[in-house]
């Protein structure tokens, strides 16, 4: 299967949940290209984007696992080359 490029914004809105934000980055970390996180202290959250590089199944399960933790929102850009 070909690989795909892509971007996943995280925003995570409860502090629990960024334990098991980190352990799954961690668990797909051979696919990650790079990663940026940002702590919004004012509004008490954290903004974490991630640059991948996989096929397309390993970025739409881990974009689905993230969809599933409690306190944590996220979108998938694709590149279409």
């Amino acid at each position: 299967m070909e690989n795909r490029v892509a971007i996943i914004g995280i925003i995570v809105e409860e502090y629990n949940a960024a334990m098991e934000v980190n352990t799954l980055l961690h668990e797909f970390g051979e696919y990650v290209i790079g990663r940026m996180g940002i702590p919004y202290r004012e509004r008490k959250i954290s903004m974490i984007c991630v640059m991948l590089d996989a096929p397309n199944d390993i970025i739409s399960a881990l974009s689905g696992k993230l969809g599933m933790i409690r306190g944590v929102s996220s979108k998938t850009l694709y590149s279409k080359t």
